[in-house]
């Protein structure tokens, strides 16, 4: 069989589906009796299909079609790159066993197997995706924030290693359990997810190196800014004082690389989103303010006192996490999708995916009104019910 996206992209929008399936069951349970399963299994399986089932699985996928549309041997390549079907199956495979066995049992022997599977996969599709981009011209921008995402995708995993090791083992002491979490999370968040989406955009735009010498210095910068990016997830620890400004200085680059990079694009390409439909245009103008308060609460972030209130609340990291991977990753997946024509555009396409961005802001507000209130241990009334609500309009898309 030849490589078809489209084919592989309906498993991404039923597992996208799958993920708010278990989000509403996770919102349900926080509120009402649902004695059958564990919360604690529920969101770890969660999380685990969330980024290998839908974006990893989607991001895979747009990216081969990346090479297959703009490789050297155009009439070849949808042929050549069928070797990439065993890649998503397998990663697919892996995806599903992790959805059932963390319901099971939470970190156990098969659960932990699938997830040290989907890494083995990730390094795989690394290698050969990495082959392959020998294909394109050097003049494609793209290829570097593609070759980054592979690497970032790999360098998490070391999280993921010592965090099974730890469940394992039964040796979890809460500082290193935290740190290796939210290293996970960095990486993937910021490293794997955004770069890949980067690369992404930068095809869309159809961006090239001559045209403004900031669209190459711009991934230069967010490469570099990655690593030491990691401590804003922890600055909760006792760090040393040459980490700390090397922590704000990356989030000061982050800040001004993001917005100059935005002026840019908006002084030089906004003839382009002109073009499409109200919707789509709707959307990137959502995604472009989202990703724009990320690159603020970062820099917020690393005032003492911020970083302590916002780590010291619940709602506060829920937000944050659900403002990247909903309001940012998620949505532009969707859009890079639909602005590619890869599935037809009807109406009751163009109002699910406006109701999902209208239930992902709502979510967010809801979660920032619930965090803000519990600096003062403040209840707010129906919260939950509110909560349970909202994941709904996420199965309208």
């Amino acid at each position: 069989m030849f490589f078809n996206s489209k084919f592989w992209l309906k498993f991404s929008l039923i597992n996208l589906l799958i993920v708010a399936l278990i989000g509403l069951l996770m919102r349900y349970k926080i509120g009402f009796e649902f004695p059958y399963l564990d919360q604690k299994h529920l969101q770890h399986s969660h999380s685990h299909f969330a980024f290998t089932g839908w974006i990893s699985h989607t991001l895979m996928i747009l990216m081969i079609e990346f090479i297959v549309k703009n490789g050297k041997r155009k009439e070849e390549n949808s042929k050549n790159f069928k070797k990439y079907n065993s890649i998503l199956i397998a990663n697919l495979i892996c995806a599903y066993g992790m959805l059932i066995f963390f319901i099971i049992e939470g970190y156990g022997m098969f659960s932990i197997f699938f997830s040290t599977a989907s890494i083995v996969v990730a390094c795989v599709f690394g290698y050969q995706y990495c082959k392959d981009l020998k294909l394109l011209d050097n003049e494609y921008l793209s290829v570097n924030w593609f070759k980054a995402a592979i690497g970032f995708n790999i360098l998490s995993s070391l999280g993921t290693f010592v965090l099974a090791y730890m469940m394992a083992t039964k040796n979890i002491h809460q500082d290193e359990y935290l740190a290796s979490i939210y290293y996970y999370l960095h990486f993937q968040y910021n490293g794997w997810f955004f770069f890949a989406c980067m690369g992404l955009f930068f095809d869309f735009l159809n961006l090239k190196k001559s045209e403004n010498a900031f669209y190459s210095n711009s991934f230069k910068l967010f490469f570099v800014s990655c690593f030491p990016a990691y401590f804003l997830s922890t600055l909760w620890l006792d760090l040393p004082l040459w980490i700390y400004i090397l922590t704000v200085i990356a989030a000061l680059i982050q800040v001004f690389t993001w917005f100059k990079l935005l002026f840019i694009l908006i002084r030089n390409k906004l003839d382009i989103v002109e073009n499409y439909p109200f919707f789509l245009r709707y959307i990137l103008l959502f995604i472009g303010f989202a990703l724009s308060v990320k690159f603020l609460l970062q820099l917020g972030s690393t005032i003492p006192t911020v970083s302590q209130l916002a780590f010291g609340f619940r709602p506060v990291v829920i937000a944050y996490l659900h403002l990247v991977l909903l309001a940012i990753i998620s949505l532009f997946l969707l859009f890079y999708i639909y602005a590619y024509h890869i599935f037809y555009i009807n109406n009751q396409i163009k109002f699910g995916i406006i109701l999902f961005s209208i239930g992902v802001l709502l979510n967010e507000i809801v979660l920032a009104i619930q965090g803000i209130a519990a600096f003062s241990y403040t209840i707010i009334p129906y919260v939950n019910e509110i909560l349970l609500g909202l994941p709904l309009s996420l199965f309208q898309e």
